[in-house]
């Protein structure tokens, strides 16, 4: 299989008909403005330079909402991504809007115009939540969205946020589970930050928004992420981009912010699977004390966790005074193995596969 790159066009909240309550599209309008269409290419050749021949490779319009765009200036953004179309430098062309903004005329452009992957800003499939954010649709409207962009055999992602106002665990795991239904081909999910001099920011201030600590928001996309493997739903992304407008300095005021969110949530699964080789090795009475988890070498820090947060839970735990970490070439990625300390092979694996079995069977 072809290794997928998207070539980033950041187009920031062009388009967006509302201010959401999270959002401050002025602040950050001014600090990142969109590219004119005639200047696509000095984005797009040096990123090609990049990319490694014959890989998979789209143009991907992010950050605002490209089906609200005036017909002229879709047209305009889209002609001139036509050459790399048609020369077959790159395969197709993404683009994130709402769901609000899905209409039969507009997708009959975006096929003829070589649009292959649809990504909506969903956030929340909870009515309630949707109204707290003023985001200015239902639930309903995202699923007929998601019906018409089937229909034109679209790619379809889904983004989904936590922590937005009235948003608890139970709602952001009814988004999941109605996300499922839908079957889309990928999900990015975002944790809610509070960001300046926007709506939620007067909310924090006034002490009527809470935001989700860092460990809650962790947990809370650890068991989306979950529930997204087991469906077999790649999830593309957790957390913010280390490349997007909100990072700029002074934007994020509070809120569950790191720049490698992605990986505490790997680091928490892994924590997670390696649980049941310790019991097993436990309950099997091999010799107490010290034992040998193995991974994949790559996969060693997701294995150790944030300054080594996994080996002292886990010795913690089952009583350990020692778990030596190893890098072993012939595990595939996200296996597991366990022996004791003096050994120099597992005696016993789980695979990430036989892992969510036991968590979908509730093992």
């Amino acid at each position: 299989m072809k290794k997928h790159y998207n070539i980033p066009v950041f187009i920031p909240h062009a388009g967006c008909p509302f201010q959401c309550l999270y959002c401050n599209q002025n602040k950050i309008a001014a600090q990142n403005s969109a590219p004119h269409p005639e200047h696509l290419t000095y984005l797009i050749e040096p990123a090609l330079q990049t990319i490694p021949a014959h890989a998979d490779i789209e143009i991907a319009f992010f950050g605002g909402n490209f089906t609200s765009l005036s017909a002229g200036l879709q047209s305009e953004y889209l002609n001139a991504t036509a050459p790399y179309l048609s020369s077959g430098r790159v395969a197709g062309i993404r683009i994130s809007t709402r769901p609000d903004a899905i209409f039969t005329s507009i997708l009959d452009n975006l096929a003829r115009s070589g649009v292959t992957t649809i990504e909506l800003g969903v956030q929340s499939l909870h009515d309630e939540v949707l109204k707290a954010s003023s985001r200015g649709y239902y639930a309903e409207d995202v699923f007929t969205a998601c019906e018409l962009i089937r229909q034109y055999n679209f790619k379809l992602g889904i983004q989904l946020m936590i922590g937005l106002p009235g948003s608890t665990r139970y709602h952001e795991l009814y988004s999941t589970q109605n996300t499922i239904k839908i079957n889309p081909d990928m999900v990015r999910i975002y944790p809610t930050l509070v960001i300046e001099d926007t709506g939620l920011h007067h909310m924090y201030l006034r002490n009527t928004y809470q935001p989700l600590s860092l460990d809650e928001a962790v947990e809370t996309v650890l068991q989306m992420y979950i529930q997204f493997q087991i469906a077999h739903i790649p999830v593309i992304r957790m957390g913010l981009h280390p490349g997007e407008e909100l990072r700029q300095p002074g934007n994020i005021v509070a809120g569950p912010f790191h720049p490698a969110f992605g990986e505490l949530v790997e680091q928490a699964l892994f924590k997670r699977q390696a649980e049941p080789l310790l019991l097993w090795h436990k309950e099997a009475g091999h010799a107490p004390g010290k034992v040998k988890l193995y991974v994949n070498p790559r996969d060693i820090s997701k294995l150790v966790g944030n300054k080594r947060g996994n080996i002292d839970w886990w010795q913690s735990t089952f009583e350990l005074n020692d778990i030596t970490p190893v890098g072993y070439d012939r595990l595939n990625r996200n296996e597991i193995g366990i022996s004791a300390a003096d050994d120099d092979s597992p005696l016993k694996t789980i695979t990430r596969e036989e892992f969510l079995s036991r968590v979908n069977t509730g093992q």
